[in-house]
């Protein structure tokens, strides 16, 4: 986690700096340092704050346990920048709230919105959630429903993440990947975790 926070504190600190006037540097300081959760949950619902004070602060309540953060890191989940997507699952892997891996369950599993389904689907693998096996299953069987699928890379998320929860209910498609030259490797390891190998 320290590397992870670490990197997204180095990426925000830069865009803090880059805003419109030169209190963002100075801003950043204070949303980072802070030990007052109203404060930082203020950044989430006031109008006209910078992107990368809603990620700085939605990312410190999430890790704080802290609920209000949920709405925000959901969103984030689903941004179109791949290093937002990664703090906002790490941030919600942390944050306990009952409702996360419904959220990540639907994100995984909306087509209009596939480009961005990586992290949800690590996500669920993350938590370990009843939702977690039957989404994968879901999102996987429509990568392979097409041999030239484009989004390769969340149906090998889904294949991995099938091996980890090891979750018998998988299996039928994890064969089904095992003919994709790409999953193969992938779908024979985690037919093994499971017993099927």
């Amino acid at each position: 986690m320290d590397d992870e926070l670490r990197a997204l504190t180095e990426r925000l600190r830069k865009e803090a700096a880059q805003g419109p006037d030169s209190s963002g540097s100075a801003r950043f300081e204070r949303l980072r340092t802070t030990s007052d959760l109203d404060e930082l949950a203020e950044v989430l619902t006031a109008p006209g704050q910078p992107l990368w004070a809603r990620e700085l602060a939605a990312f410190r309540l999430g890790c704080a346990g802290e609920r209000r953060a949920f709405e925000s890191l959901v969103l984030l989940l689903n941004h179109r920048d791949p290093e937002r997507c990664a703090s906002a699952a790490q941030a919600l892997a942390r944050l306990g709230d009952p409702r996360t891996a419904r959220a990540a369950a639907a994100l995984a599993t909306n087509e209009l919105r596939v480009a961005y389904a990586l992290h949800p689907v690590r996500l669920l693998t993350v938590l370990r959630a009843p939702e977690s096996a039957p989404a994968l299953i879901t999102a996987l069987k429509r990568r392979l429903s097409s041999p030239h699928d484009p989004y390769w890379r969340i149906a090998l998320a889904c294949v991995e993440g099938l091996g980890a929860l090891a979750d018998k209910r998988a299996v039928p498609v994890l064969d089904a990947a095992r003919t994709h030259p790409r999953l193969a490797a992938a779908a024979v390891a985690a037919l093994a975790r499971m017993g099927e190998g």
